[in-house]
């Protein structure tokens, strides 16, 4: 059983420090790496589902709070508002009241529905000190958030397509979701007392589970009460850590409420005034939480193209040093992450357990470097032997694009 929290210290990925506070980890060289390959995948994916990016600043006023509920309904949960002359700001605790706003800086047609807007962008909760937690729970708080501002008749397939953005993702980061929530209210002043728009976007969501999964044929799914954000019911995507705690890592949300709150609207066919839906999803939740479930999952042996380095080169004496350089300027060149382990960093056995966790290492001796050879090792314990440097960089290459798990396929 792994802790990220360990790893994350021993692979030097991340750390904290008491003048910075609690709950708010600093990212090193490697899981910088990590996390930057991480946020490019989604804004890849994102891209080729049709979503446009926006940035948006982290400090709000506090009457953009008052207007999206969060102040009479998650205040506690937020940093006390900060003085400025006559007006007081606050650290946000949720993008969803920005991207309100971008939505209602222009006007919209029905025409340009459905409109998807996406930002990995910061936040901020006032976690108490006593369930803070590595990264799992921190204060600072990177969130892969969306919002999607589209008709009512298209709602339930834009919250279908956001599960199945989630699956892909999931797929390819060899995360299982280990069950699927729908969040529903429960008793208490927590909640928005509408219960007509509890109702409509209850049904909704329940239509989208019944509908998703593999061929249409529904989701299995379990209802939670008191689960819900304070305005709308969503649908959590639940992991596993291998200790057996369990934790939402991605949400779809169906939202009534705040496009009311912010009075949004598109001009429909018929020439007059429509309140858009705001669909909310996430589909690797926050950067910190993904990174530390990834960590423990794989054991810090990242997949080849998510590792901080996918390829160690090993010149066996000195004299094969600058033939290592070489591989891994020709590495770098193919935009590979490689580096140069040589004599003086150990002995070869030594600098072999040393690079344990990297996927692939090629050993280079005076052989190897006369024929333009590496003598490959896998992370798995696999040596399928010496090959040209072109073909190892190549099949490496491979592997990172598809974001293939085998290190070696079969020829």
């Amino acid at each position: 059983m792994h802790d990220h929290r360990k790893l994350g210290r021993e692979l030097d990925l991340f750390d904290t420090d008491p003048l910075m506070g609690a709950g708010l980890p600093y990212w090193l060289p490697d899981g910088a790496i990590v996390r930057h390959t991480l946020e490019e995948y989604v804004r890849e994916a994102e891209r080729a589902a049709g979503y446009r990016h926006v940035y948006s600043p982290v400090l709000g006023k506090r009457d953009l709070y008052e207007i999206s509920g969060h102040w009479d309904h998650y205040r506690e949960d937020m940093f006390p508002p900060m003085d400025l002359g006559a007006e007081q700001v606050v650290l946000r605790p949720s993008l969803c009241p920005h991207h309100a706003l971008i939505y209602r800086s222009r006007s919209h047609s029905y025409s340009e529905l459905p409109l998807r807007i996406a930002e990995l962008g910061g936040m901020y909760r006032a976690e108490l000190s006593g369930v803070l937690g590595g990264l799992t729970r921190v204060r600072a708080i990177h969130l892969n958030d969306a919002h999607i501002f589209c008709t009512l008749e298209q709602a339930v397939e834009e919250a279908r397509a956001a599960l199945a953005l989630i699956a892909r993702a999931y797929a390819d980061l060899g995360i299982r979701a280990s069950r699927y929530r729908l969040s529903l209210p429960g008793e208490g002043g927590k909640y928005v007392a509408d219960p007509r728009l509890w109702r409509r976007a209850t049904a909704l969501l329940r239509e989208v589970l019944d509908s998703s999964g593999i061929d249409g044929s529904g989701i299995d799914y379990e209802a939670a009460e008191g689960e819900a954000a304070f305005y709308g019911p969503k649908i959590d995507v639940q992991i596993t850590d291998p200790a057996g705690r369990e934790s939402t890592l991605s949400t779809v949300q169906i939202d009534f409420h705040q496009p009311e709150r912010f009075d949004l609207h598109y001009i429909g066919p018929d020439g007059a005034k429509h309140r858009p839906v705001m669909v909310h999803r996430s589909v690797i939740g926050s950067v910190e939480r993904a990174v530390a479930h990834l960590l423990e999952e794989h054991g810090g042996a990242f997949p080849t193209w998510l590792a901080p380095v996918q390829l160690a080169v090993l010149p066996i004496a000195q004299a094969q040093e600058e033939r290592a350089h070489e591989v891994v300027r020709r590495a770098v060149a193919r935009g590979l992450r490689a580096e140069v382990s040589g004599p003086g960093d150990g002995t070869l056995g030594a600098r072999v357990r040393a690079a344990r966790l990297v996927p692939y290492q090629a050993v280079i001796g005076d052989r190897e470097a006369d024929a333009g050879l590496a003598a490959v090792r896998l992370r798995d314990g696999r040596r399928p032997g010496a090959v040209p440097v072109a073909e190892l960089l190549e099949r490496i290459a491979a592997r990172a694009a598809d974001r293939g798990a085998e290190l070696w396929p079969a020829a």
